[in-house]
């Protein structure tokens, strides 16, 4: 997690503050680059031992280069999967077996994506750049925007939808990346810095922002359909009154759940964005949902389940304190986290109990689990890519 700072604030006065954030490693950013780094957070938990009740088994792995600096993500189209370093290589792998199908390099240092759809394969660069690339690695095009994408971008309706550091939200013609609609809003003087993107839905983009808002922007011309507070901000200085929507929310039919960084968790009715309820649940890695509750990772590394109607506590999983955990996938009767030292844990979704868990290849994992066909795969921070399945 790194932090997004404005002019108006004195660097050192913030630094002198950093204790009390949470995490591993954090570093602040500002708009003039990177400074400082160092370790703000307690030390991971020891991994407790448990009897497994599953086994979890590789299918295949594979590597493209490392994360560096940002948290990148694999996508998932029909049979292929899209995978990037930092470093500008692209690669495509078959989904079934981990075979490198091509490699290309996008010639410039990656910072967002991939995003995969409609026959496109997607990346973004600290510098604003969009580029767009056939399924056969051939470059098709790319667009100039505002500010540094740090997500995956998303097709849909002939539309790619990426969202920029700046607080902007673009919508481009899948077909050549001319601009069809532009949201912006401003951003607080403090912000974490996001990789989360945008979820597009049933002709709807549904983001989070910083300052505790959720906002459904209409697909076909970005027009705002509402606007939701997720939570409020509280605090005497800029640093503990910076809350912030920094994962991307979970969503069904009719009920959509965000959760904010020292906030709160809370579900609305997705088409008027109408509270449901609300807890103080604080996460900067995400959640996840099923049919009967929402899933999240909070702050101290805690894994919650509660109730998808009322909010109300059904478990909590307090085993992986301090290991980062990320957004849950929820996969039959299991969820998957990954944590900061490239473990994935298996819990179950009915008591929160650890069923199964594997190592990979000693990094972090930064974004969440992405489901397969036949189980998941995570990418970590030194490159690896794990395909997993539940035995």
């Amino acid at each position: 997690m790194k932090l997004k700072i404005g002019s108006g604030l004195l660097l050192g006065l913030v630094a002198l503050q950093l204790s009390g954030c949470s995490g591993l490693g954090e570093k602040v950013s500002t708009g003039f680059g990177l400074w400082g780094s160092r370790d703000v957070g307690e030390k991971p938990a020891e991994l407790v031992s448990f009897p497994p009740t599953i086994e979890l088994k590789v299918l295949w792995q594979g590597r493209v280069g490392g994360a560096g600096d940002v948290v990148l993500y694999p996508a998932v189209a029909r049979d292929a999967i899209y995978a990037a370093g930092a470093d500008g290589q692209i690669v495509r792998f078959s989904a079934d077996s981990g075979q490198q199908q091509w490699r290309v390099d996008a010639g410039r240092k990656i910072s967002g994506g991939v995003g995969g759809g409609a026959d496109l394969v997607l990346a973004g660069t600290a510098k604003g750049e969009l580029l767009a690339f056939d399924t056969a690695g051939k470059p098709l095009w790319q667009a100039q925007l505002s500010s540094e994408i740090l997500s995956e971008p998303k097709v849909a309706d002939d539309m790619v939808v990426v969202r920029t550091g700046d607080g902007r939200i673009y919508a481009l013609d899948a077909k050549d990346g001319k601009r069809r609609w532009v949201y912006q809003r401003a951003l607080p003087s403090l912000s974490l810095r996001s990789y989360a993107g945008v979820v597009v839905n049933r002709g709807a983009v549904f983001a989070g922002f910083a300052g505790g808002k959720l906002v459904a922007l209409n697909l076909a011309n970005g027009a705002v359909g509402w606007e939701a507070t997720v939570a409020l901000p509280r605090g005497a200085t800029e640093l503990e009154r910076m809350t912030d929507v920094s994962s991307v929310p979970a969503l069904d039919d009719r009920t959509i759940c965000a959760t904010a960084y020292q906030g709160r968790t809370a579900c609305f009715d997705i088409a008027s964005g109408n509270p449901i309820w609300a807890r103080d649940v604080s996460s900067a890695a995400g959640l996840a949902m099923d049919e009967r509750n929402v899933y999240v990772s909070d702050v101290r590394g805690a894994v919650h389940a509660l109730d998808k109607r009322t909010g109300a506590t059904v478990w909590k999983q307090d085993k992986l304190f301090a290991r980062q955990a990320t957004a849950p996938l929820a996969l039959g009767r299991y969820l998957a986290v990954g944590d900061v030292q490239g473990y994935v844990h298996l819990l179950s979704r009915e008591d929160g109990s650890f069923a199964a868990r594997i190592a990979t290849d000693g990094s972090q994992i930064g974004a969440a689990p992405t489901a397969l066909n036949r189980g998941f795969l995570v990418q970590t921070r030194n490159g690896g890519l794990f395909a997993l399945t539940v035995q």
